[in-house]
């Protein structure tokens, strides 16, 4: 945003220029043939000579020290004016006269000759003030746009936050009644022996629930602050792949579900943070063993600096589908039944966008795939 700021203002900056160029051959040709007439009628009405021998920076400087000193106690007036031709010398000796102006109304003269003179410099300047005065109020203008831009974006950031913080808050709430009610049943001893073992091992797993739960949390805030930079290393991403891949396999297993591996043997190139690209990759692995189909495959595949996660579940819901990236996008069913948390998939496109990729979701994959999730590398090449 703010590089399309700058390019405005650079180019309001050239066409306030062009228009000042012009303006001024505007002025110009209306002193020729308009300003410079009627200054020698006037002067030919007012019987005013102006005679001397000087350039007109010099005339216009003496001019104006030679009205200064009329100001002066006679005298004084007379040894200043001396000092005067002495110092910018005797070529630049400038006498206004006039048979109407003599005498106390000699400075009537000298007024309308300064008024006139300066009257005529605010002329000649006047595209340059009228430019610096519109490229002003663009620059203030694009300024208090960038401002509210970043106050609007600062408050999506906030309700944002608010959102994921209510809806972590309300995850976690489930798991950890369970695990407060087992707990009392078991001090109080109210659950028989047969039955304390499944109390135990329910207890175990809403509190890994809560840990991932608060896991992931601290990832997404960790991204979306400000201060969070990514440290990036030359890597191997069909290693890294490999690996990820490798971690969850006996999840797979478990489930039944057929990993169908597509990863190259030679090296893949790619400067990368390791730690969140692999959890970027992680994230869409959980999220096809937790919605795919039980006992149904699972594409893992990598080409051409494209990742490809691909699963026989269900499609995505088209009203899901269009802010699935969100945080917390998944609808009370999703919440309820499936066990996800709504954030793995805005924490793996927040990492993808960081290291310069796109993250997109393709419901139309084909080959008995029901929806994949397509990782776009850039090409370090």
């Amino acid at each position: 945003m703010k590089k399309n700021v700058k390019w405005f203002l650079v180019q309001r900056f050239l066409v306030i220029l062009f228009c000042i160029y012009w303006g001024g051959e505007g002025i110009d040709l209306l002193y020729r043939l308009g300003a410079a007439p009627a200054v020698r009628a006037f002067l030919e009405i007012q019987q005013i000579e102006i005679t001397g021998n000087s350039d007109v920076v010099g005339w216009l400087l003496q001019l104006l020290l030679y009205f200064l000193t009329g100001f002066m106690p006679s005298g004084v007036r007379e040894w200043v004016r001396w000092q005067i031709d002495k110092v910018m010398g005797n070529s630049l000796y400038i006498d206004v006269s006039s048979p109407l102006y003599t005498g106390a109304r000699s400075w009537i003269l000298w007024l309308m000759i300064i008024g006139g003179i300066l009257g005529l410099l605010l002329i000649k300047l006047l595209p340059y003030l009228l430019g610096a005065l519109c490229y002003s109020r663009i620059v203030v203008r694009q300024f208090n746009d960038l401002l509210a831009q970043e106050e609007a974006q600062k408050l999506a950031r906030d309700q944002r936050r608010n959102l994921v913080l209510s809806d972590i808050a309300h995850d976690i709430k489930t798991p950890l009644t369970t695990v407060c009610g087992y707990s009392k049943a078991l001090l109080e001893g109210v659950v028989e022996e047969k039955n304390r073992q499944a109390y135990l091992d329910a207890i175990y797993r809403k509190a890994m629930r809560m840990d991932e739960l608060i896991t992931l949390l601290f990832e997404y805030v960790k991204l979306e602050s400000e201060g969070f930079t990514l440290h990036r290393e030359p890597g191997d991403l069909a290693e890294l792949l490999r690996e990820m891949t490798a971690l969850l396999y006996a999840d797979f297993e478990e489930r039944e579900m057929e990993l169908v591996l597509e990863i190259p043997e030679e090296k893949i190139p790619f400067e990368m943070d390791r730690v969140q690209i692999g959890r970027a990759v992680t994230n869409l692995l959980t999220n096809a063993l937790r919605y795919g189909k039980e006992g149904g495959r699972v594409l893992v595949r990598l080409s051409d600096y494209e990742l490809t996660v691909a699963d026989e579940g269900e499609p995505v819901d088209p009203e899901l589908a269009t802010h699935i990236f969100e945080p917390f996008s998944r609808g009370d069913k999703a919440r309820s039944s499936m066990g996800g948390s709504g954030l793995g998939l805005s924490i793996s496109r927040r990492i993808v966008k960081m290291h310069g990729g796109k993250l997109v979701l393709d419901q139309n994959f084909g080959d008995g795939y029901g929806k994949a999730f397509r990782i776009r590398f850039p090409d370090p090449s």
